[in-house]
C-alpha cells in the first residue's frame, strides 16, 4: 500500500513504527504509518485521505485499554494527544479537546476548585478514549459529567450532540457503533474546596497504589464485570493470581490485571485471556467478557 498522499497533508509521519512505543502495555507490532495530527484541520485533511485513498484508519489515544497484535497494524494510526489538548475553564463549565490525559484534566480541575472528577483522575488514558469507553473507577464513570461532544462524523464533517444522545452505558458509547472521531467534550462539575479536592485525589491515587499492579506495563482491567460478580474476584477465587504464559501474567498484586513482565507477546496476552476465560467458565459457570480492545492484523 502507497501512503505518499498523507505527505501532502501532515509532515508528522512515520512509517514502520512500533506500537509497543504507544501503549500502555507495551506490546505491538509495527503501524504502516503513524501520524500525530497537530490540529484539528490536519487530523481533518489526514481523515480526507484516508477515505479518498481507502487506507484503513484507527485512532488511538493513549493506548491504556488496548492490545496491539505482533503483526501488527495495517493502514494508518492516528494519534490524538498533546497537540490536541487544549482545556478551558469557565466557572463550572469545562471545555476540553480529546487528547488531554486524565491525570491532566483532574490537575485543572484542581486548580479551579471543581469537585466530582477526584475518583477518575488516576485513569490512564485520555479524554478522547474514556469518552469512547465511558471509563470509570471507583464507582464513577465519565459520562456523569458530559453534557456536550464535538466529533467528526463518518463524511468528515465537525458536529456536535448532546451527551444524552450519545448512548452512554457500562464501557460504551455511540462512538464505539459509529466510528466518529471525538474531539472535544464540554462538561460541567460543582464548585468545592481545593484542599479537600487535593486530599480525596491523593486518597483515590494511594488506593490504586496499593492495589493495582501500576509498577508494570498493563492495559488496565482486563475484563468487564459480569452481571453480579467481580471479575478480579473469580479469577482469584480460581487460583489464577500468578498464573504465567510467557511473559504476560496475572497480577498478584490484582487478579482483575495481567500484566507484561517484560517480554510478553500479544499471543501470551491472548492465550492467558484464553485460559482464564476458560477457568473461571468451568469453575463457576460464568463467562467473562474482554474490556480491552483487541486490535491489528491476526
Amino acid at each position: 500500500m502507497n501512503f505518499d498522499k498523507l505527505n501532502t497533508v501532515s509532515k508528522n509521519l512515520k512509517f514502520n513504527e512500533p506500537m509497543k512505543n504507544h501503549t500502555t502495555f507495551r506490546i505491538g507490532g509495527n503501524a504502516d504509518v503513524f501520524v500525530s495530527p497537530k490540529s484539528i484541520d490536519e487530523l481533518a485533511r489526514v481523515i480526507s485521505v484516508c477515505k479518498s485513498e481507502n487506507y484503513p484508519c484507527l485512532v488511538v489515544g493513549n493506548g491504556s485499554n488496548m492490545l496491539v497484535s505482533d503483526k501488527g497494524i495495517r493502514g494508518v494510526v492516528i494519534h490524538i494527544g498533546k497537540d490536541l489538548s487544549d482545556c478551558r475553564v469557565d466557572g463550572d463549565t469545562v471545555y476540553a479537546q480529546s487528547g488531554i490525559l486524565m491525570s491532566a484534566l483532574s490537575a485543572k480541575l484542581l486548580e479551579h476548585s471543581l469537585s466530582g472528577f477526584e475518583r477518575l483522575s488516576g485513569i490512564p488514558g485520555t479524554l478522547g478514549g474514556g469518552i469512547f469507553m465511558n471509563a470509570g473507577a471507583y464507582g464513577g464513570e465519565l459520562s456523569e459529567f458530559i453534557k456536550s461532544v464535538e466529533y467528526l462524523d463518518g463524511m468528515g464533517e465537525i458536529k456536535s450532540a448532546d451527551a444524552d444522545k450519545l448512548c452512554f452505558g457500562y464501557r460504551t458509547s455511540i462512538f464505539q457503533k459509529e466510528g466518529w472521531i471525538i474531539l472535544s467534550a464540554t462538561m460541567q462539575f460543582k464548585k468545592g474546596n481545593a484542599d479537600d479536592i487535593k486530599k480525596e485525589i491523593s486518597e483515590y491515587r494511594n488506593r490504586r497504589n496499593e492495589k493495582q499492579p501500576i509498577e508494570l506495563p498493563s492495559a488496565g482491567s482486563v475484563f468487564k464485570r459480569p452481571e453480579g460478580h467481580f471479575a478480579g474476584k473469580l479469577i482469584q477465587d480460581a487460583n489464577l493470581m500468578g498464573y504465567t504464559i510467557g511473559g504476560a501474567q496475572v497480577s498478584t498484586k490484582h487478579a482483575g490485571f495481567i500484566v507484561n513482565t517484560g517480554n510478553a507477546t500479544a499471543q501470551d496476552v491472548l492465550d492467558l485471556i484464553e485460559y482464564i476465560k476458560k477457568t473461571v467458565l468451568d469453575k463457576f459457570g460464568v463467562e467473562l467478557e474482554p474490556e480491552i480492545r483487541l486490535i491489528g492484523e491476526r
